[in-house]
């Protein structure tokens, strides 16, 4: 069986409960993991996609560098690497943070209902995205795009905003530790 297609449909612990197709899984709301990269340059900024017209939901809204769903007997950080690589055209080093549970629906009647594993890391290289999976990029400073986040919500995906203040403070509580 080809599982390329096929998410993981877990329970709200992340226990494996079984495996489906992903559109299937998307219609019915079923709770299943997926991972988010978060991923910052040495001025601090992060990088942001913009999800290509092309999607099945989110079209065209801004969002971390990377994100998507392990496939059946997947680990969540491989499938984090694989997906950088496909997305963005490069990997680097990330590391696991924390994980939350989310539920949207979307005006197309999808509902997307993830435990989302969110990674950060540090990258300064080129960027060279699949045009079938991101329409554009950019790396945004951190003011910048909270103001835009709050002035212009409609432009994001909703687990970007959900992740995006969870990122901040773990990063600033990272950062003021460092310095001790």
């Amino acid at each position: 069986m080809n599982f390329e297609n096929h998410i993981v449909i877990v329970d709200e612990n992340d226990n494996e409960i079984s495996t489906q197709e992903k559109l299937k899984a998307h219609q019915q709301g079923n709770l299943h993991r997926a991972f988010s990269v978060f991923l910052f340059n040495q001025k601090g900024e992060m990088l942001l996609q913009q999800r290509a017209l092309s999607k099945y939901h989110s079209a065209g809204l801004w969002s971390n560098a990377c994100c998507s769903h392990p496939r059946p007997g997947e680990d969540t950080i491989d499938a984090a690497h694989r997906r950088l690589v496909e997305e963005m055209g490069f990997d680097c080093q990330i590391e696991k943070v924390f994980d939350f549970i989310y539920r949207t629906e979307f005006d197309d009647g999808l509902i997307e209902h993830e435990f989302d594993h969110v990674f950060i890391g540090k990258y300064d290289g080129v960027v060279k995205p699949d045009p079938d999976e991101v329409e554009s990029y950019k790396w945004v400073a951190i003011e910048e795009l909270k103001k835009d986040i709050r002035e212009n919500p409609q432009k994001y995906t909703s687990w970007f905003k959900i992740a995006f203040d969870k990122v901040m403070k773990f990063r600033n509580e990272k950062m003021k530790n460092s310095r001790k």
